[in-house]
């Protein structure tokens, strides 16, 4: 009976943490930011994976793979990046492996575009399966 209780919990977690993502991705216009890149610069041949929380948009053929990492972690959009040395701006915060945009940073659509601009411009390759 606990196990039933447990499992049925966890999945109300999942589900919550899973609706949180969506409205902070709605909110903030980065859902439609994403989809209009796909269209327009990657004419379609991106492909998006969904998880909880966390969003993957990979694109290229097997040699020039690439993607873009986003997670929602609370009311905080976080950009996964390759590492590197901290970043001397304060806007976004940088951990030197995240760019993370609190909800008054990505309240601002301009910024938040631009940014997203800068992640696609420079994405993260994958390494090949070789």
């Amino acid at each position: 009976m606990e196990s039933i209780l447990s499992t049925e919990v966890d999945e109300a977690q999942r589900q919550a943490v899973r609706e949180n993502a969506k409205r902070v991705l709605q909110e903030s216009g980065l859902a439609e930011m994403l989809k209009t890149l796909n269209k327009n610069a990657l004419k379609g041949r991106g492909s998006f994976y969904e998880y909880d929380s966390m969003l993957l948009l990979k694109w290229g053929t097997s040699y020039t793979r690439r993607h873009m990492w986003i997670e929602v972690n609370g009311n905080t959009i976080r950009f996964r990046l390759a590492p590197h040395r901290q970043c001397a701006t304060t806007m976004p915060i940088c951990d030197g492996e995240y760019h993370t945009f609190t909800s008054a940073m990505w309240a601002d659509r301009e910024f938040l575009l631009n940014e997203l601009n800068k992640y696609y411009a420079r994405p993260i390759a994958e390494t090949s399966s070789d």
